[in-house]
């Protein structure tokens, strides 16, 4: 099979979003390190342009349109971040955008995709498939269609987030990187074997949300609709049938999955250790190291914590789930 995303796209959208995406900090923390035993490094990506990664491939994309598909409008569909994505980078460049977001979409995330100037449609998650909404309003009203994660651009926008992160810290023995869609995770990949190909990539997801592990393990598609995870980024159906389910096959070593609690305990573990507001989907793989499901025992970890737009009703829960004053 031909290569769909490589390395030189990677670097290709590293020199497109220079100047437009933040090169985002690389954190550390001796409480972490000492805790798990080994060198943990943070790229954190809740410091990145709306809050999340998925600025780097909505940009990548975008930027990429013909002024034919740039005058038709973009349309596509999401749970919160890329929808945010789409439509910032949208009004970049003059874009008009509409975003099909489930009823239930983090009420801070559809404020903000709003507030970006996209046109928002609802849609009910267990009654309609938002792709097939999305693909019949493009054919109505000749939009162009840009995927949350199954799209080279995207996957190749995605991946420079760990080409940062390698190029700031030499030597990882380890990365993790969240999955949902896979397009982080692929084009994660993708950078890192590029740069060092002993570099174990590990993908994380949810334990109920774990379609992508279980395709990984199979070798076959694995769908799961709706998975009742807190993590809201991580509720995809499964990987991308295009594009990320080949390329996770192809580049990634490994794939974990974390409880619901485990998700919860990092989420506390950032917001009081390391002062930093991480959305569920984010702290995955803070949440497998914190755990164990991952041992950091005397390696060199690198973390891509993915985002930090969490609704302020989703993270006061978490924060009084805990003990009083953990972590603090």
């Amino acid at each position: 099979m031909m290569e769909t995303v490589t390395f030189d796209d990677v670097r290709s959208a590293a020199r497109r979003l220079e100047g437009a995406a933040n090169r985002t900090p690389v954190m550390t923390s001796r409480t972490l390190s000492a805790r798990v035993g080994g060198d943990v490094f943070l790229k954190c990506e809740n410091y990145q342009r709306m809050g999340a990664f998925k600025f780097r491939g909505a940009y990548n994309a975008i930027s990429q349109l013909s002024d034919e598909q740039r005058e038709r409008g973009v349309i596509t569909y999401s749970s919160g971040n890329h929808a945010q994505a789409t439509a910032l980078v949208g009004g970049l460049f003059g874009v008009a955008t509409t975003i099909v977001m489930p009823v239930n979409a983090p009420r801070t995330k559809r404020a903000a995709t709003e507030g970006y100037g996209a046109t928002v449609i609802e849609y009910h998650p267990g009654e309609q498939d938002r792709r097939e909404l999305a693909e019949s309003l493009a054919a109505e009203r000749g939009y162009f269609v840009l995927p949350p994660y199954d799209h080279p651009h995207v996957i190749a926008g995605q991946g420079t987030t760990a080409l940062e992160l390698l190029e700031d810290v030499a030597d990882l023995d380890d990365l993790l990187v969240c999955c949902g869609g896979g397009g982080l995770l692929s084009g994660c990949a993708i950078a890192a074997k590029g740069i060092n190909p002993a570099v174990r990539v590990i993908g994380i997801e949810p334990e109920v949300a774990d379609d992508a592990t279980r395709s990984f393990r199979t070798g076959q598609l694995v769908t799961i609709h709706n998975p009742p995870t807190i993590a809201d980024g991580t509720r995809t159906p499964s990987l991308g049938e295009d594009y990320t389910f080949d390329l996770v096959l192809r580049h990634v070593d490994d794939m974990r999955t974390v409880s619901e609690a485990a998700i919860k305990a990092a989420v506390r573990f950032a917001f009081y250790r390391l002062k930093m507001v991480v959305e569920p989907s984010g702290a995955l793989g803070l949440a497998a190291l914190l755990s164990g499901v991952v041992s950091g025992a005397g390696r060199r970890v690198g973390v891509v914590v993915s985002g930090g737009n969490i609704d302020a009703d989703v993270m006061t829960m978490i924060l009084n789930e805990a003990e009083t004053g953990e972590g603090a």
